[in-house]
């Protein structure tokens, strides 16, 4: 920027946008002090450097501006957790399933996870029975984002919210 561009000769562009051509950085740096504006070096790797003509406090203002909205509309995706057991009843398990359709509707992922208690590991193909019933009872509203597996002693499956048609 302004007197640090050490280059022998820059390409210009001019405030408006224009093409100035190759000069001297003190020319240019002549021309922007006339305009009550800064040079700033845009293109630092062409032959030779691009430098342009600019408000640079404005420049940076417009660039935080910019970068504040972004932040702002970014949606932040949560895991929320959803825990079922082996035994669960038919209406426990649609209570369950109307929370996590909620979840899902707005936008988080679930993770579904049954954890199983002392005998029931010799039965755990029950429990993978409960956890697929519960995506069936949500396929309109979830994908599977991590299909179910054993860890330890819990059954875990995570849920995605399906693409919209």
């Amino acid at each position: 920027m302004n007197g640090e561009i050490r280059d022998r000769e820059i390409r210009v562009i001019s405030s408006s946008g224009e093409m100035l051509g190759v000069m001297s950085p003190r020319e240019a740096l002549r021309l922007a002090e006339e305009e009550n504006l800064d040079l700033v070096k845009i293109s630092p790797n062409a032959v030779p450097p691009v430098c342009k003509i600019m408000d640079w406090g404005k420049f940076k203002f417009e660039q935080a501006k910019k970068a504040k909205e972004n932040r702002k509309n970014q949606k932040i995706v949560e895991l929320k957790e959803v825990q079922l057991s082996m035994t669960i009843d038919v209406g426990d398990l649609n209570v369950k399933a109307k929370q996590a359709r909620k979840f899902l509707e707005a936008g988080n992922k679930v993770k579904v996870s049954i954890r199983l208690r002392g005998r029931q590991m010799a039965h755990s193909s029950i429990a993978k029975d409960v956890m697929t019933g519960f995506y069936e009872s949500l396929k309109d509203v979830a994908a599977i984002e991590k299909p179910m597996n054993m860890e330890g002693r819990n059954i875990i499956m995570i849920l995605a919210p399906a693409a919209k048609k």
